[in-house]
């Protein structure tokens, strides 16, 4: 897979491959493809929510490649497509034609509210003037919601949602997504990481750790996966299930985090970016839970509110 992987990075669009990778393709991953049911499969797509990087990137080690679309209701479906001759990493492909958009106040990296403009996009909800005139402007553009920025090719690149951005007592706007996927990023272990600090003076985080699922319920149990276990190990720590690392404060585990927390800082575009303090909670996100919708999105106001406790003694701390 390793192979295959590297193959479909240096070179992302469908041009003929190597005769190594072909080779490797034919003889080892056309079986796991079988074994997998995917031996017919031609296209893949996802939408309606961000997919994890490392699935984007196993399935790419698997010579499939997965494709976004980007649209809304509103807008009478696909925007923004990717497909064999516009594909990128991490993109929803480049707009579809007979539609235009622009990004609107724009952050210093480019990234602003997504709008759309086009034949397709709706004429309003029935009925509801007001509802309409928030999301339609005078000219006609929708206004997604969504957060996003365009590279020099027209390649799509979502990044948030207005709803989620931070704006921190100082001021500064603050995407939550980017920093979250980087922690995941730097840390194995962590399965789900929630930024916090809209109208606070300092950006802390909730964090969950990765742990098995009981397989008739699908509920997170205490036990950890063989990855975050292959971490803890790494890192010095015999644990095995989430309990033990909470309830002792598991010191290299927690020092493990803090040094991630602080790599993830240290590439922060500004000081307002660092995540200042954290917490690992006694377990993960689900959707018995409540802190997941049925689409597996994060209920950030569900969070905010059963988590209160923990989120409050971090800014209590600071001003003691």
């Amino acid at each position: 897979m390793s192979v295959m992987l590297e193959q479909n990075l240096a070179c992302p669009d469908s041009s003929p491959k190597p005769i190594k990778a072909r080779l490797v393709d034919y003889l080892v991953l056309a079986k796991v493809r079988q074994a997998l049911g995917f031996a017919r499969c031609q296209m893949s797509f996802y939408g309606a929510a961000p997919i994890a990087a490392e699935v984007e990137l196993f399935f790419l080690g698997l010579n499939l490649r997965l494709y976004s679309a980007y649209g809304l209701s509103e807008s009478s479906g696909i925007q923004f497509l990717s497909g064999t001759s516009n594909y990128r990493l991490r993109s929803s492909g480049k707009l579809v034609p007979g539609c235009q958009v622009k990004l609107v106040n724009q952050d210093a990296d480019g990234a602003g509210e997504i709008c759309l403009w086009g034949r397709s996009i709706f004429m309003g909800y029935l009925n509801k003037e007001d509802k309409t005139c928030e999301c339609i402007d005078a000219d006609g553009w929708l206004h997604t919601g969504d957060i996003g920025r365009l590279d020099a090719d027209g390649f799509l690149y979502i990044t948030g949602r207005i709803k989620e951005l931070i704006i921190t007592a100082g001021g500064e706007n603050v995407s939550p997504v980017p920093i979250e996927d980087a922690v995941r990023k730097e840390l194995p272990i962590i399965n789900c990481a929630m930024l916090i600090g809209d109208q606070r003076k300092f950006l802390s985080m909730l964090l969950t750790l990765k742990c098995i699922l009981d397989p008739d319920t699908f509920e997170p149990t205490d036990h950890l996966t063989e990855q975050a276990v292959e971490f803890c190990q790494q890192v010095g720590s015999t644990a095995t299930t989430i309990s033990k690392i909470v309830g002792t404060r598991d010191e290299a585990v927690y020092r493990a985090i803090e040094e991630g927390i602080q790599r993830v800082n240290r590439k922060a575009v500004a000081r307002a970016h660092h995540i200042q303090k954290w917490a690992v909670l006694e377990r993960d996100f689900s959707i018995s839970g409540g802190e997941l919708g049925p689409t597996m999105k994060l209920k950030r106001g569900v969070v905010l509110e059963k988590y209160k406790a923990i989120i409050d003694s971090f800014y209590q701390e600071q001003s003691k």
